[in-house]
C-alpha cells in the first residue's frame, strides 16, 4: 500500500527545525516570567464539552461527538476552561489565585481570513482580584512578556469592553450586535453603513468617530468631548488612571488607546488590551477583565488575564539557524555507554553518534555532515580523526 502526498488540514502547518526552536524559546522565556511573578501552572483537556463555550459562534468551533452522543469541541479558548477549574477544583484556595498555562487552542475561523486553526498560547489568569491594581498587574506583565523575548518595537492598545455597549444603549441602536461584530472584525465600512439611520442624532455622529479614536493619551480628551454620557466618562477616567500608573512606572511609551476595540469573546466586562509588534502578521497578545465568567460556574469572583501567541512572537524575533554537529562519534561494539556519556556532556547540537556500522562509513558520514572531527571510541579509549 502506498500513500499519496498529503498536506495538513486547513489552518494548520508543519513546523521544522528553527521554527520549533523559536517557538520553544518564546514559551520558555514567557513561562519563566510568569513563575517569577508568582503564577502556578495548570493544564486543561484539549477536548471540552460544547456548552462551555457559549460565547463563541458555533461556526468557529471544531465540533465532534463522543460515543454517548454528547457534543464536544477542541479547546478554542483557554480562559473559560481555567475559569471552570478555578470554580470547581480550586474554589477553596485563598484568593487571589495566580494561574498560568502553556497550551494550544483550536479554532475553525473563516478560511478566507487566513486565520490559523491552532494557536500555541502562553497566558495568565489572575482570579479573585478586582480593581485597577489587578489590571495593572496583568498590563505590566504583558509589557514584560514582550520584552523578555527580545521585542523592541511593540505597543499595547487598551480599550474597554463596556465602552461601545454603553454608547449603543444610550443611542437605542437596534442593530448594536451587528455594529459590534463589524468593529471586532475591523470592517469599518460595514460599521458606518449600520450607523446610517442614527447619524441624525449627535451621539450617532460621535459614534461614527469610534474607529478613529486610537492613539496616545490625547484620544481620551477627544472622547471626553464627544461622549458626555456619565458611563462613558467613568470608563475614560478608569483608563486614564491605568495610564498614569504605567507612565509613572516608565511604561507609558508602550501604551496607546483604542476606544473602538471590541473583544472577540463576549465574556469580557472591563479593561481589554491587545499587543502589536513590528514584523508580526497578527496580534501577538490579547486579554482583559472578565468579572462575570466564573459566576456561570457558581463561583462569583472577579478575574483578569491575557495570552500571548507564541508562534506570532517567534515569527518576529531573531531565530537561530539550524546547525550541523561539529563532532561525530563512532563507537566499537560494547562501547555504547562511553559514546552516550560523551554526547551527553557536549553542548546541545554540537555532537552526534554515527549510525554507520564501520569506522570508514562513519568517516564518510561525518564529512558529508560538515563535521570538524570524528571521535572513535573503542576498548582502547578515544582517538580523534581530523576531517
Amino acid at each position: 500500500m502506498t500513500f499519496r502526498a498529503i498536506g495538513t488540514p486547513e489552518g494548520t502547518a508543519d513546523r521544522l527545525f528553527a521554527d520549533c526552536a523559536a517557538i520553544r524559546r518564546v514559551q520558555r522565556l514567557v513561562t519563566d516570567l510568569f513563575r517569577r511573578r508568582g503564577y502556578d501552572e495548570v493544564m486543561t483537556p484539549e477536548v471540552e464539552f460544547f456548552d462551555l463555550f457559549g460565547d463563541i459562534a458555533q461556526e468557529n468551533l471544531r465540533v465532534m461527538v463522543d460515543r454517548t452522543g454528547k457534543l464536544l469541541v477542541m479547546r478554542p479558548d483557554n480562559t473559560a476552561p481555567i475559569a471552570r477549574v478555578a470554580a470547581t477544583k480550586l474554589k477553596t484556595m485563598r484568593l487571589p489565585q495566580r494561574l498560568y498555562y502553556n497550551q494550544t487552542v483550536f479554532r475553525a475561523d473563516d478560511a478566507h481570513t487566513g486565520s490559523r486553526g491552532e494557536i500555541a498560547q502562553c497566558g495568565v489568569e489572575l482570579i479573585g482580584a478586582s480593581g485597577y491594581r489587578a489590571d495593572l498587574e496583568v498590563l505590566s506583565m504583558g509589557v514584560q512578556a514582550l520584552e523578555v523575548v527580545g521585542l523592541r518595537d511593540f505597543r499595547l492598545e487598551i480599550g474597554h469592553a463596556g465602552f461601545f455597549p454603553a454608547l449603543a444603549a444610550a443611542l437605542g441602536a437596534e442593530n448594536d450586535r451587528a455594529m459590534r461584530d463589524a468593529l471586532e472584525q475591523g470592517n469599518f465600512d460595514a460599521y458606518q453603513k449600520l450607523l446610517q439611520n442614527y447619524l441624525g442624532a449627535p451621539l450617532g455622529r460621535a459614534m461614527a468617530q469610534l474607529p478613529r479614536l486610537s492613539g496616545g493619551e490625547e484620544v481620551l480628551e477627544r472622547a471626553r468631548a464627544l461622549f458626555q454620557l456619565p458611563a462613558a466618562q467613568e470608563i475614560l477616567d478608569s483608563l486614564e488612571r491605568l495610564y498614569r500608573e504605567l507612565e509613572a512606572a516608565g511604561l507609558g511609551e508602550r501604551v496607546q488607546f483604542d476606544l473602538g476595540l471590541v473583544p472577540k469573546f463576549g465574556y469580557y466586562t472591563g479593561m481589554v488590551f491587545r499587543g502589536y509588534a513590528l514584523g508580526a502578521g497578527s496580534i501577538v497578545l490579547s486579554g482583559g477583565r472578565y468579572d462575570a465568567l466564573l459566576g456561570k460556574f457558581g463561583f462569583d469572583a472577579p478575574a483578569t488575564g491575557f495570552a500571548v501567541d507564541a508562534a506570532a512572537l517567534a515569527g518576529c524575533t531573531s531565530q537561530a539557524a539550524r546547525t550541523d554537529p561539529k563532532t561525530m562519534l563512532y563507537y566499537a561494539g560494547g562501547c555504547l555507554g562511553q559514546a552516550l556519556r560523551r554526547v551527553m556532556t557536549a553542548s546541545a547540537g554540537t555532537c552526534a553518534i554515527s549510525t554507520c556500522e564501520t569506522e570508514q562509513g562513519a568517516l564518510v558520514q561525518a564529512r558529508a555532515a560538515g563535521a570538524e572531527q570524528l571521535i572513535v571510541i573503542d576498548t582502547n579509549g578515544e582517538r580523534s580523526v581530523t576531517l
